[in-house]
């Protein structure tokens, strides 16, 4: 077996977290009623679990998460009103072409894909 990472991602609302990250390409494979398990079923999942009031306010939750994908235009338009830098996505100077989106309890989700220095 491969070794892989699953985030376990707190939220307040989880309907509204479930409704964010079905529009990043996850689906909900159990819901265990405070406590979802997301996959995309190509190789990224996620859990998220309920916790009323974290953080206090949106902008101080500390936590990030980033995606990989080859797709990331695609998905990029299926989140385009949720961009937090405009004129994204785009090639970073660290040789990734990504955006950011905030998800409903604040988390920085960063989506992109790296780009070998031969295809710049």
């Amino acid at each position: 077996m491969n070794h892989y990472s699953v985030p376990i991602i707190a939220s307040q609302d989880l309907d509204k977290s479930e409704a964010f990250y079905r529009r990043l390409g996850f689906d909900v494979l159990h819901d265990y009623g405070h406590y979802r398990i997301l996959s995309d079923r190509r190789g990224w999942h996620l859990h998220l679990n309920y916790v009323p009031d974290w953080p206090k306010t949106v902008e101080d939750n500390p936590f990030g998460l980033y995606l990989y994908v080859e797709n990331v235009d695609e998905i990029a338009a299926q989140v385009s009103d949720l961009i937090i830098e405009k004129r994204t996505p785009c090639l970073k100077p660290w040789g990734v072409y990504e955006f950011a989106v905030s998800d409903p309890s604040g988390l920085l989700v960063r989506i992109g894909r790296i780009i070998p220095q031969d295809e710049e």
